[in-house]
């Protein structure tokens, strides 16, 4: 009895370092590669091969495909992403779960303790780099190693428990049908199919003939793909429709595509013997390459059928007669497993904000030039929406930060917060000038027609500058910099041309003096949003 507890504490402990080392090395890749996953995602196209190509990138970088298709879905809820751009990235993730298999499969070759180096290289070099990049190179080479590491005291343990009694199980469990329904529940119980892939493999690895041999392991090797479909599925409850379509693609890949492969093995018994057993002479390795094969031909197969999927899925989730899902939001807490790309869609979403914050200037100066003390209530409004906004934006950013974020991308959280602000500044700004409108129509002030055609000009300016600053901020046109200082030294130009003109009119007595403080107040607050627009411009110029 002793002796199976202590087998238990070191297949668990080895499972356990196998699963740090994959944490470490996804984590790390997916910042050492953040601004090309960011570029890829941005740049990518309806074009299903394109996709599927990205699909298999990502997938690869962050060594998980549940990972890869739970950020997919905050893709698509978020309306970044439509479905048929989804289909294509979730046809291509499985692909690039196959590097998971491949990497376990080395550990059949005796070169472990050349991995094991990578440990102690690894945690050298993030200890004493001073860069950031090179830390997370570090600890992705250190992750590397430790999964390897853990995959060899899983090993050692299972090559003496294999000899045991306790390992009979493994060979009495030859049904197809529960041996998919046990690499399911494997899949879904550690809640990473790579980890469960590399788990059969290792076992495979010490001669264990899982289900008596034959194409048994293949079948276990299948049910992880469909258990893999849970953490998507649950990440969809409550998300709009198409990203609910969107999982519901990825089940049906995963399941037809098991389920068409369990029926081949069932058709040809000897599949496994009298192809990738014959090939390769490590079992391991065997398993590896047909779970390699299985997923790239599966991807091939469906890949003329990916609107076929999409109808389906559309079939199985209808619209809902009232709009469904999504507030037009492009925040989303799918997203926080990739940071990189969190910050890059927090960036239009506090551009959403800001976008706001320029129609909530607009409705304010409209009712000034015409007078109107409803405008008033508007803005009221636009304004609560904007400041119930910037709290879920500043609480998002907060949630980013904690996910143990680089430097780089921690100073473009720092810009971020600072850009809330400045654009909560704006609609400030708006609300004071409805109180320069209810001084305006109280005290019955009045202004010339040359005088309101001179400040409109100066309010359409700031609309100039903010469609400068939008394009250097998401599209990272940083040439308009220079424009964008230049309209913003137009600006200052433009209010001190109107005070100055405005005391020469007070001297000459064409200017009443109770006009005098809103009117100066007027213009200085126009001034100050050109100010808060070139703050974010010059922050944010790294996004």
């Amino acid at each position: 009895m002793t002796d199976v507890i202590y087998a238990a504490i070191r297949i668990l402990a080895g499972f356990g370092a196998f699963l740090l080392g994959f944490k470490l090395l996804g984590d790390n890749l997916e910042r050492i590669a953040g601004n090309g996953l960011k570029t890829l995602f941005d740049r990518s196209s309806g074009k299903t091969p394109a996709g599927v190509g990205l699909g298999a990138v990502t997938t690869a970088v962050v060594q998980s495909s549940s990972v890869t298709v739970v950020m997919v879905i905050g893709f698509v809820n978020s309306g970044v992403m439509s479905l048929g751009q989804a289909t294509s990235v979730v046809l291509g993730a499985n692909i690039g779960s196959c590097v998971t298999a491949q990497i376990a499969a080395l550990q059949s070759f005796d070169a472990a303790a050349v991995f094991m180096a990578l440990v102690l290289a690894g945690v050298f070099v993030e200890k004493f780099s001073s860069r950031d990049r090179v830390k997370s190179c570090g600890l992705a080479l250190a992750g590397f190693g430790l999964v390897f590491l853990g995959l060899d005291v899983l090993s050692l343990t299972l090559r003496t428990y294999m000899q045991a009694e306790g390992a009979a199980w493994l060979t009495e469990l030859s049904n197809p049908f529960l041996l998919l329904l046990a690499g399911a529940l494997l899949t879904a119980l550690v809640q990473s199919p790579g980890a469960a892939v590399a788990l059969v493999i290792a076992i495979a690895s010490q001669g264990a003939a899982i289900g008596g041999g034959g194409n048994a392991p293949l079948y276990l090797l299948l049910g992880t793909n469909i258990g893999s479909c849970l953490a998507p599925l649950i990440s969809a409850a409550g998300a709009s429709a198409d990203a609910r379509r969107a999982a519901v693609v990825h089940l049906l890949f995963n399941v037809l595509g098991s389920l068409i492969f369990t029926v081949l093995l069932l058709c040809i018994p000897g599949f496994e013997d009298g192809t990738f057993g014959r090939w390769f002479s490590r079992p391991g390795t065997r398993l590896a390459m047909f779970y390699t094969f299985f997923n790239c031909a599966c991807t091939l197969l469906f890949l003329p059928f990916a609107k076929g999927l999409q109808k389906l899925a559309a079939l199985l989730v209808p619209d809902k007669k009232k709009a469904d899902g999504g507030d037009g939001s492009f925040m989303d807490k799918r997203l926080l497993t990739a940071p990189t790309l969190a910050i890059n869609q927090i960036a239009k979403e506090i551009f959403r904000m800001a976008d706001m914050a320029m129609e909530s200037l607009k409705t304010a100066f409209d009712g000034f030039i015409a007078r109107d003390l409803s405008a008033a209530e508007k803005v009221l409004s636009q304004n609560d929406a904007i400041a119930r906004l910037s709290e879920r934006i500043s609480d998002y950013l907060v949630r980013v930060s904690a996910n143990g974020i680089s430097l780089e991308d921690e100073k473009l959280v720092c810009a971020l917060h600072n850009d809330v602000g400045d654009i909560v500044r704006i609609s400030e700004i708006a609300d004071n000038l409805t109180k320069y409108t209810r001084r305006e129509v109280n005290d019955n002030l009045v202004f010339s027609a040359a005088v309101g055609e001179k400040i409109s000009a100066m309010h359409e300016l700031l609309h100039v500058q903010y469609a400068l600053v939008k394009r250097i901020a998401l599209d990272g046109e940083y040439a308009l910099m220079e424009e964008s200082d230049r309209t913003e030294d137009r600006i200052d130009d433009m209010r001190r041309e109107l005070i100055a003109d405005h005391i020469a009119r007070m001297s000459r007595g064409e200017c009443r003096p109770e006009n005098n403080t809103v009117f100066i107040n007027l213009v200085s607050n126009l001034e100050r949003i050109g100010d808060h627009l070139s703050y974010i411009a010059h922050s944010t110029d790294a996004l």
